[in-house]
């Protein structure tokens, strides 16, 4: 029996850890439609399943100003640079870019 690895939920073996390197990655930015000043920045390879769970409104940061629509998707082929991409957006300077060139216009 191959060896796994617990990086994901369940045991996940070679092949999957594969098959999952090879998926794309998005970042993508969220604006309530409720409050349009109050958007969120998230990294998925799904989007529009990603979107659903927002609005579903259960748990999380996004929870509060329902309902939320995509603003802008931003396509990786690797994991690593979809992150790194994420984290910019988060930090000071990439809430002031974001804010600058993906806000919605009236």
């Amino acid at each position: 029996m191959p060896k796994t690895l617990e990086l994901w939920p369940g045991p996940v073996g070679a092949y999957s850890l594969y098959m999952r390197a090879l998926e794309k990655r998005f970042v993508y930015v969220i604006h309530s439609v409720s409050s349009p000043d109050y958007y969120y920045v998230g990294l998925t390879s799904d989007v529009r399943q990603r979107l659903e769970w927002h609005n579903a409104g259960s748990r999380g940061h996004t929870a509060r100003y329902l309902p939320w629509a995509i603003s802008v998707i931003v396509e990786f082929a690797d994991e690593v640079r979809a992150d790194a991409f994420e984290r910019c957006l988060k930090s000071g300077s990439g809430r002031a870019f974001a804010k600058r060139h993906f806000a919605r216009s009236a």
